[in-house]
């Protein structure tokens, strides 16, 4: 196979347990997609390695692919992806995808840790109780979307209203206030969770505005969306950047 010294390289370095490049029954695929997941989309921006892994495994949870994150997770660990930031990653996907969706993948995860020697559970990282949640997860929105969330989590129809209560206690004073990723970092990894799983261009472009707000600018999430694409296909990337451009032409406005 005619596959680059870069690619070859790249490829040892995320998987130094194999020692080559599989050919197995699909050489021809393989030599193309080797060329360019591991050469022409790595190298084509600066993102650093860490990122790029965090942000892989938060987008193959999202689009449900366990045989590539269960491949990914070693190499998360070679990038110096920390235990804790890999298990904060699934943790928080459970309230953008649901434990229906996550379970498969926390099994993964500990599986992988048990075989590598590492001890669990591991050190706690929660910063709220039942009953500080709400008003933290309040905070947490206001800190990421801006003052006006302020008073989301009494808003809306009555019928409803507890679901907009139990994203601010739920998902965000029980995940977003957790320790072991910072505020930027976990709403980088929401917008993978979005992009992946595709059908949430509302929220994908809510979170790409709020991503911008915090410090994620545009070029950062348009290098996201490129170092993921191997993963998620063109089609979801494609719409993945209709929603940050949308999100960036708001922000101006």
């Amino acid at each position: 196979m005619n596959i680059s010294k870069f690619a070859r390289e790249y490829h040892a370095k995320m998987f130094p347990e194999q020692k080559e490049i599989m050919q197995g029954s699909d050489p021809e695929l393989i030599e193309r997609y080797e060329n360019f997941a591991y050469d022409s989309v790595i190298n084509q921006d600066d993102l650093d390695g860490r990122t790029r892994l965090m942000a892989n495994l938060a987008i193959t949870i999202g689009c449900q692919g366990i045989d590539e994150f269960k491949v990914l997770v070693p190499s998360a660990l070679n990038f110096e992806v920390t235990p804790v930031e890999i298990k904060e990653i699934v943790y928080q996907a459970v309230a953008y995808l649901g434990m229906a969706r996550v379970f498969p993948f926390l099994t993964a995860v500990n599986e992988i840790f048990e075989a590598r020697g590492i001890k669990m559970p591991l050190e706690p990282q929660a910063t709220t109780t039942m009953e500080t949640r709400l008003s933290a997860g309040i905070q947490a929105q206001v800190d990421i979307f801006g003052e006006g969330m302020r008073d989301f989590w009494q808003s809306g129809p009555e019928e409803t209203r507890h679901i907009n209560k139990w994203l601010a206690e739920n998902c965000f004073g029980d995940f977003y206030t957790r320790k072991g990723l910072d505020l930027k970092q976990r709403e980088m990894i929401t917008f993978c969770f979005l992009a992946a799983q595709g059908g949430c261009e509302p929220q994908l472009t809510s979170h790409a505005a709020a991503n911008m707000r915090i410090g994620n600018d545009k070029a950062f999430l348009i290098k996201i969306v490129t170092q993921c694409l191997p993963y998620i296909g063109y089609p979801r990337t494609l719409n993945a950047l209709r929603c940050v451009n949308a999100a960036a032409e708001k922000n101006s406005n």
